[in-house]
């Protein structure tokens, strides 16, 4: 099976041989590709996603018991059990995936009252 890219007829130039479909040669760009890197953050936004990461880790290593406040004001509470760029899972009563911004805010079960 060949590897190449098979690129429609051009119709404007006549096609050589009978019955045979002729296919243009791919030009090459003069302008450079547009490379975006939606990921990228600044360095103040990557030192709080730093703080944030090294925060969760340790509540998953302690298996702490955490209150999760969503913006719609519904509380989950339980163990952070993993997380990744958007979502985190807690076991709690039930086993729920959160997504990050749907957090308003957490805490640690028994800082309610400081």
């Amino acid at each position: 099976m060949s590897s190449q890219a098979v690129l429609p007829v051009d119709r404007t130039e006549p096609a050589k041989g009978p019955g045979r479909a002729q296919f243009r040669a791919k030009k090459a760009s003069t302008a450079p590709v547009p490379t975006r890197f939606p990921a990228r953050i600044g360095d103040v936004e990557a030192t709080y996603r730093q703080a944030e990461l090294f925060y969760l880790q340790k509540q998953i290593q302690a298996q702490t018991p955490m209150v999760i406040i969503l913006e719609d004001g519904e509380q989950i509470e339980g163990c952070i059990e993993w997380y990744d760029r958007n979502s985190m899972k807690v076991r709690g009563r039930v086993k729920s995936l959160i997504y990050k911004a749907a957090i308003k805010y957490m805490y640690k079960q028994g800082d309610a009252g400081q």
